[in-house]
């Protein structure tokens, strides 16, 4: 056991490196360890464990840090130990063995073992429960959580984070919805009308900021998704949304339209005081916090066409950011790291397109992370290792996620739907 922690962290002690403050981006080239998970031959009959396990295996793979191995698994009960010769034997490094419990208040416990295939040893047992079997799939989440931690990877804590995203039903309706990142489990949290812009309001993901279109004007609305209680932040004409939440949920960034025009705000939510950052006759829009909060990055048309500006909060200066296109838009930031949404013509792959971009505010290093589609709303998780954003092509509306340090995307459909805009 030993050998594979210490194999995962040297692996991966250089796949994070930084070059001069910047993420590197890098194929993964180093070999990294085989697993394979079965069903305990006693409960193969179960659909939800089935399930679970097709999801275990999509968060590893998704993670980057585990080799799926498609080999022929022995047959055994959870409780006995399985033929690890033959697992060795085939390659495999990494052992899982799934079986399940439905508990008799209806919740749901998914049952996890571990072996090191090399040491011929059980190395970590634990038990997964949920009440609410609909949100099953976030007990293989914690599973695939529980793996990487155990053998020191870095961590994929966000795959059990909720997401939060507003859905077009139709002209003049769009509905709040959460649900993991992969989007099987998905509720609707505000209905009726229309609402958009949602944003979490806490770490601990209890309560959403959102704007809503059913009052006389545009509002801004934080509501706690688990007692339904609802505070009114402030109305505007024109448009209004919270654009970014601070690390302990005392300040947002609000884009409100006063006097017309759409300007960025600080809105402290201690001492509910509002202070205007941008003053511009044209557009201001999707401030982000960046540098400990003492800088926002966000968008303006103040050079003729929407491109990605910085600005410190108490300062008039604003700077440039993006040099790049003349349609940059849907910023988010994570330390000194910027993504951006930026309209491409005539790329390599045809037809027009949203693409996403990494840039630095510390140095003039740009990588592209997207080539077809619409891409916005990019969403940098909290370590800023992987970025979550809204994908459309060819008709269909997806939640994309990019694991930054291996270059790797992926994509989950809302099938028949339209995602409008997304946090976690």
């Amino acid at each position: 056991m030993f050998k594979i922690v210490l194999f995962i962290s040297l692996m991966f002690s250089s796949i994070f490196a930084n070059v001069d403050g910047h993420i590197d981006i890098v194929k993964k080239a180093n070999s990294i360890p085989k697993i394979a998970i079965a069903m305990a031959s006693d409960s193969s009959s179960d659909f939800t464990l089935s399930r679970l396990k097709k999801s275990l295996e999509d968060d590893l793979n998704v993670s980057g840090h585990f080799d799926l191995a498609n080999v022929t698994l022995p047959q055994s009960s959870y409780d006995s130990t399985p033929d690890l010769l033959a697992l060795s034997n085939q390659g495999v490094s990494i052992f899982v063995n799934l079986a399940s419990l439905r508990e008799s208040n209806g919740g749901y416990t998914l049952k996890v073992k571990l072996f090191d295939v090399n040491q011929r040893a059980l190395v970590l047992e634990k038990n997964f429960t949920t009440s609410q079997l609909d949100r099953s799939v976030f007990l293989a989440h914690k599973a695939a959580i529980s793996i990487n931690d155990f053998f020191k990877a870095p961590s994929i804590a966000w795959m059990e984070k909720f997401v939060v995203f507003a859905v077009y039903k139709n002209a003049g309706n769009a509905d709040i919805m959460i649900g993991d990142y992969t989007l099987t489990y998905k509720q609707t949290v505000v209905s009726g009308g229309l609402n958009i812009f949602p944003k979490w309001a806490d770490k601990e993901q209890k309560s959403i900021y959102y704007t809503s279109y059913n009052y006389k004007k545009p509002t801004l609305v934080k509501l706690n998704i688990y007692n339904r209680s609802k505070d009114i932040i402030m109305d505007s004409d024109g448009m209004l949304a919270c654009s970014d939440v601070n690390a302990d949920g005392s300040k947002i960034l609000v884009t409100a339209s006063p006097t017309g025009q759409p300007d960025i705000f600080l809105y402290n939510t201690k001492s509910k005081s509002k202070t205007q950052i941008t003053k511009y006759s044209g557009i201001d829009v999707g401030g982000q916090f960046v540098e400990n909060d003492s800088k926002i990055v966000f968008v303006s048309d103040r050079l003729g066409n929407p491109n990605i500006f910085s600005q410190s909060i108490g300062s008039t200066a604003v700077e440039r950011m993006v040099y790049h296109s003349n349609n940059n838009s849907s910023v988010t930031s994570n330390k000194n790291n910027i993504v951006f949404s930026s309209k491409d013509s005539d790329n390599e792959l045809g037809g027009k397109s949203f693409n996403l971009y990494l840039i630095n505010s510390k140095t003039d290093n740009m990588t592209r992370l997207t080539s077809s589609g619409v891409n916005q709303f990019p969403k940098f998780s909290p370590d800023g290792e992987t970025l979550l954003f809204i994908k459309n092509y060819a008709g269909v509306s997806s939640l994309g996620i990019i694991r930054l340090e291996f270059n790797k995307s992926f994509l989950f459909p809302l099938k028949g739907e339209r995602i409008q805009s997304i946090d976690w």
